[in-house]
């Protein structure tokens, strides 16, 4: 059973943090917006939909998530927009994209018009915290838990969902190094490499942090069967643009199906781009870059939007990719991209949700 039809309550902080926080100087994802929206799972439906100050949780040392990491989570932004508004964009397939978790985790699904009107009204609540500058948006993240009491390998029979913001500026401030693994595995098939849990970037962290201690931002994880083929970057969808050919790693699965990735393969082929979703295998990069067809490559994601890549590492072998500025195709898409998130043209494919 799920409740929908519910009003939210709103309690709003007596004491807004916003006047002592320098939004000119901000980390991402180190400050956070005065107030988060808050609803609970039990007896089989949702409870008590509420936006109250952000706030510190109490929970039991045996809350189920603490031992068997039933969580999943979602990530999206707000932008300002050239006429003073606000904009989501595409925040039903956030919705539909974390349901599908919840589904492989054996969680309940959110009421998807409850949860789009939470994003709207904290959005709306708090949106002093966007900063007006065309770097910067408000960084969304919503949540889910198993918050049961109980030792004992189960699915939880109680939730709780959460969703608060972060004023943000760039992910990256330069283009990132990039490092092929092939030795450990993000996923595997039948696994649950498709979904927004907290145990696959938990597995994640020991090998990116290998790879950061010899100068790498990120990996670029491959198979699991056989690391030959490329899947998708540590928190990223890739993209690698060969001969003109925009190619990336065809859904199977075991990669995350990005929203920013599907929102650049549709612009792009609007564009007169040619787009290749399909298996890439390891060595045809190798070979495209040793040859000079590799013309750039770049990661897409909600944090980053398109994160150039200027080095890849393949074995022993390390690549770098033409400057940043002569890499026409993934600027054309970026900046269309951004044009439509910030109102500067028109909304061609009903994606701007607007923030009254």
């Amino acid at each position: 059973m799920i409740t929908t039809g519910q009003k939210i309550a709103i309690e709003r902080t007596k004491a807004s943090r916003l006047p002592q926080t320098d939004l000119d100087n901000i980390k991402f994802g180190r400050v956070f917006s005065d107030h988060m929206f808050v609803m609970d799972y039990a007896d089989g439906a949702w409870h008590k939909p509420r936006i109250e100050a952000f706030a510190d949780l109490r929970m039991s040392p045996a809350s189920l998530v603490l031992h068997y990491s039933q969580t999943i989570f979602e990530g999206l932004k707000a932008y300002r927009n050239v006429n003073g508004g606000i904009n989501l964009i595409r925040p039903q397939s956030n919705i539909e994209r974390m349901n599908h978790s919840a589904r492989r985790l054996c969680m309940p699904q959110i009421p998807e018009d409850m949860f789009l009107d939470a994003l709207v009204e904290l959005v709306r609540q708090d949106q002093d915290w966007i900063p007006k500058d065309e770097d910067a948006a408000l960084y969304i993240r919503p949540f889910m838990f198993a918050s049961d009491e109980y030792i004992g390998v189960r699915p939880s029979d109680g939730y709780r969902f959460i969703i608060f913001t972060c004023p943000v500026r760039g992910y990256y401030s330069e283009p990132v190094r990039v490092k092929v693994e092939t030795k450990y595995s993000r996923a595997f098939p039948g696994g649950t490499g498709e979904t927004k849990c907290g145990g696959n970037y938990a597995a994640a962290l020991y090998p990116a942090k290998l790879g950061q201690d010899q100068g790498y931002h990120q990996l670029v994880w491959t198979d699991g069967l056989s690391h030959k083929y490329i899947e998708e970057s540590g928190t990223m969808n890739v993209f690698f643009n060969v001969d003109g050919t925009l190619i990336t790693p065809a859904l199977d699965g075991t990669i995350l199906r990005g929203i920013t990735r599907d929102s650049i393969i549709r612009i792009a082929k609007d564009e007169g781009i040619r787009v290749e979703e399909r298996q890439v295998s390891v060595e045809e990069i190798e070979v495209a870059a040793r040859n000079g067809r590799l013309r750039s490559a770049f990661g897409a994601g909600t944090a980053a939007t398109i994160a150039h890549i200027n080095t890849i590492a393949i074995n022993d072998e390390v690549y770098e990719l033409p400057d940043v500025s002569t890499r026409k195709l993934a600027n054309q898409i970026g900046s269309k991209l951004d044009d439509i998130r910030r109102g500067r043209v028109a909304d061609p494919y009903g994606w701007v949700v607007p923030v009254a």
